[in-house]
């Protein structure tokens, strides 16, 4: 692919726009992040808050630690630790410097406040609405479709921002109907690596590190260790086990930042942490490591697309899947293997569904990873599934977008009960 190519571009573009640092769980850090911003626009600690969220966000931040909040969790101490200790400028970082002192007044903060959180209805699966009261006073910040989208920013009836919500489009971010998988192909395979290299070496870092964290001490439910302890080192079942041990940390409210995919921490880690261990274990050049974190991440971000940021179905399987494909890159695959590798993944586990972030989304990880490699283990061995078995097609695209109308079509009434069953209705 040349540099004229719009894709070339706009691949970068794309990892630019996805793999960005993040500390904590991205749903509960969005909403400290609308809740930062709403504390600096009304300009003093408020006396009351409510927050307006979209079924999709009360469950994927139901279960999960907030950072640097004394191991608290929910809806209102999201947000409480936006208004008392969060940077808005930070964005996705909005709470990852919290002094002790804050984390004091965080939790003083939620004792003498009236908070109160109510389903936003606006049919939307990504809505969060934080207005906030002090006296007469009054901001408004509303966050829709993805993390960091701020399109609503109001004082005192005063609109400060207002941008066009367009139903569920992603207005701003580069046209990802662009990504196939033909091309995706073509670019890791010509790209000037030092084009994708400063991205991808943050994620590396990042990533590595928190996984690194999980497996040396106590996270969740310590699915990393139980791998190896019950499986053993091979290098597949330490792809497994990392991402898992990463994902364990996180969801316990380790207080490192990771680079996510797709607006998510886990799919982050799962699609560079498996490949990471492989690199590392076939000793290959940085180049070459680099080019698969590419194909993973695009790989993963391809599949996430038709199925939109949140959804009843779990990240983790389109970001194993890539970690497939850049695992299949690594040990010397061509298109056709790394095609099917993906294929066959899709195949096994497209039904796992997403019950909101928490301890058993390492176990999920694991099991996707698992995926994806046996995939690639079955090309090699001469074995796939074929088009026309269940919601499989011959072209692999055609595959990726069966899947996406599954998860975000047929399972619309699957997360409306996986929501209603989370909060007891």
């Amino acid at each position: 692919m040349r540099k004229t190519d719009e894709r070339y571009q706009a691949y970068i573009n794309i990892l630019k726009e996805e793999l960005i640092p993040a500390m904590g769980c991205t749903e509960p850090i969005a909403l400290a992040y609308a809740a930062a911003v709403g504390r600096k626009t009304l300009g003093e600690l408020p006396d009351k808050v409510v927050v307006e969220a979209s079924g999709s966000i009360i469950k994927n931040v139901k279960s999960v630690v907030v950072p640097n909040t004394g191991h608290m969790k929910g809806i209102e101490v999201a947000a409480a630790a936006g208004i008392v200790a969060g940077d808005p400028d930070k964005e996705l970082e909005v709470i990852a410097q919290v002094t002790p002192e804050q984390v004091g007044e965080i939790k003083e903060f939620l004792g003498r406040t009236e908070m109160e959180v109510l389903l936003a209805d606006s049919g939307l699966t990504f809505d969060i609405i934080v207005t906030m009261y002090k006296g007469e006073d009054y901001s408004r910040v509303r966050i829709a479709n993805y993390h960091t989208n701020v399109v609503l920013i109001e004082k005192n009836g005063q609109v400060l921002k207002d941008v066009p919500v367009a139903g569920e489009s992603e207005e701003g971010l580069t046209d990802r109907s662009l990504l196939d998988m033909a091309n995706i192909w073509d670019f890791v395979n010509t790209v000037d690596v030092e084009d994708i290299k400063p991205v991808l070496q943050v994620q590396e870092s990042y990533n590595w590190a928190i996984a690194q964290e999980g497996m040396k001490n106590s996270y969740g439910a310590n699915v990393g260790k139980v791998l190896l302890e019950s499986v053993g080192d091979d290098v597949a079942t330490r792809a497994r086990a990392m991402a898992a041990a990463g994902s364990d940390a996180r969801m316990d409210g380790c207080e490192l930042p990771v680079v996510i995919n797709s607006g998510s921490g886990n799919q982050g880690m799962t699609a560079s942490i498996p490949v990471l261990v492989y690199a590392k274990e076939l000793k290959v050049s940085e180049e070459k490591k680099y080019r698969a974190l590419a194909l993973s991440n695009l790989t993963a971000i391809h599949q996430k697309t038709p199925i939109g940021r949140l959804s009843a179905f779990c990240g983790a399987v389109s970001a194993g899947a890539g970690a497939g494909a850049g695992i299949a890159y690594l040990c010397g695959a061509d298109f056709d293997t790394v095609s099917h590798a993906v294929s066959n993944a899709l195949a096994m586990v497209s039904g796992m569904i997403c019950d909101g972030a928490k301890p058993s989304c390492a176990g999920k990880i694991a099991t996707a990873v698992g995926a994806g490699i046996l995939g690639y283990q079955m090309c090699i061995r001469g074995q796939r599934f074929n088009g026309g078995d269940g919601i499989l097609a011959d072209a692999v695209d055609q595959t990726i977008a069966n899947v996406g109308r599954v998860a975000k079509e047929g399972m619309k009434s699957t997360n409306e009960t996986i929501i209603n069953v989370m909060i007891g209705k």
